[in-house]
């Protein structure tokens, strides 16, 4: 009796001790499983707040894409839609001009609206303008070429270059500098100036090596923009001013035994290097007699248009650029004008003054203006030194004084 009971209890023990774990087992299960039922639920709030919150500013951005690229702003800005450009294309130019927000945007929207029929040419386009009426626009088709859209004015100065008229146009009316270099670049627009006015363009339709085979007949003088107009009347004016101006002086020029060209090039290397009536005569004078002695018209004035830059001074490595409107390194007058000379500039080259003395050098004093003429190499070398010690002694004056 006692050994059952005993193996009774042992039983009981062993029951209890079986069962003993299970509990614990099953409510650790409970807990993680509820543990994750948290973090689930938690991590998909979370992804729920997200796209409520992308979906929200994304909704912001859309609309706010979709609205005017600045009401205020009534400013004219040309754009140019290419030939084949597709829509994403066409919707990146428009951005890049800052016409409208975003270039997506644009895309989506039209092609939503249905109005992706866009034309190539050139357009007038305002950043006050909204989608709606950019589209309209693009759809109903651009100009061929370039178009100013209100009265203006361009002023060439006196010694301007293609690239600082390039410029100027930029900053005064809706043309482009770029638009006005490819211009200059286009050979069948250029040929119908040399048709139409041969006697002025002629021999620079024959020079070889030009950058710009207008360059030095873009005459200067203020130039009246109208609306309507296209960069073509513009630089045909231009050019027709030079004809007109240079009528009275083409029995000279071929008197010279120079061709337009070749005078062209004196006098915009005079107008640079001359300030004064006299002395552009005078200069002209020197480059001359250089010329009939087979010399280097020596000029830095070439060197500068060779290099392409815009600097201050020279370096020894500039004076031996390669190019042929490099006149330290090549004999005569290079390939052409190195930019647009003024009448008084070209009368000189026709009229020139004092060859007779034989000048063959000349210095000029950046401090006075006086410029020093010399026939030899001697004297060239001593008025080098007179206005270095003039230069020197106004420094020193100058330090003096501080």
């Amino acid at each position: 009796m006692e050994g059952r009971i005993l193996n009774n209890d042992q039983d009981n023990q062993d029951q209890q001790q079986d069962h003993g774990p299970v509990e614990p087992n099953r409510l650790e299960q409970k807990q993680r499983k509820s543990f994750s039922k948290h973090v689930i639920g938690g991590v998909i709030g979370i992804l729920i707040a997200l796209l409520l919150i992308v979906g929200v500013l994304g909704y912001r951005y859309f609309n706010n894409a979709t609205q005017p690229y600045n009401r205020s702003d009534q400013r004219v800005v040309q754009v140019e839609i290419p030939y084949g450009a597709n829509g994403k294309k066409i919707a990146n130019i428009l951005q890049s001009n800052k016409v409208i927000k975003s270039g997506f945007v644009f895309e989506y929207w039209t092609k939503a609206h249905n109005l992706s029929n866009f034309h190539a040419g050139y357009y007038q386009l305002k950043p006050s303008m909204s989608l709606a009426q950019i589209a309209k626009a693009l759809n109903k088709g651009g100009s061929s070429e370039p178009i100013q859209s209100s009265t203006g004015k361009v002023l060439v100065v006196e010694g301007g270059q293609i690239a600082t008229i390039a410029k100027t146009i930029e900053k005064q009316t809706d043309f482009t500098a770029s638009e006005f270099k490819a211009l200059m670049k286009d050979q069948t627009f250029v040929k119908s100036l040399a048709k139409k006015y041969p006697q002025l363009l002629g021999s620079a339709m024959s020079a070889k090596n030009v950058r710009y085979r207008l360059e030095g007949y873009l005459y200067p003088a203020t130039y009246m923009v109208g609306k309507k107009m296209t960069l073509k009347q513009l630089v045909t004016q231009m050019v027709a001013k030079t004809d007109a101006e240079l009528k009275p002086y083409y029995a000279d020029i071929k008197k010279s035994k120079m061709s337009v060209q070749e005078v062209m090039t004196l006098a915009s290397l005079v107008e640079r290097e001359g300030n004064t009536a006299k002395d552009r005569r005078i200069i002209a004078g020197v480059f001359l007699n250089r010329l009939d002695a087979k010399w280097r018209l020596d000029s830095d004035i070439s060197v500068f248009y060779a290099i392409d830059k815009t600097k201050s001074s020279l370096t020894a490595k500039d004076l031996q650029t390669k190019s042929p409107y490099n006149l330290r390194l090549h004999l005569g007058y290079g390939p052409g004008p190195f930019n647009s000379p003024s009448l008084a500039s070209i009368k000189a080259v026709l009229n020139p003054a004092q060859r007779s003395k034989g000048y063959m050098y000349f210095v000029a004093d950046l401090k006075t203006g006086k410029i020093y003429y010399a026939k030899d190499e001697n004297g060239h070398a001593a008025n080098i030194q007179k206005v270095t010690k003039h230069n020197e002694a106004v420094e020193n004056k100058s330090e003096a004084k501080k």
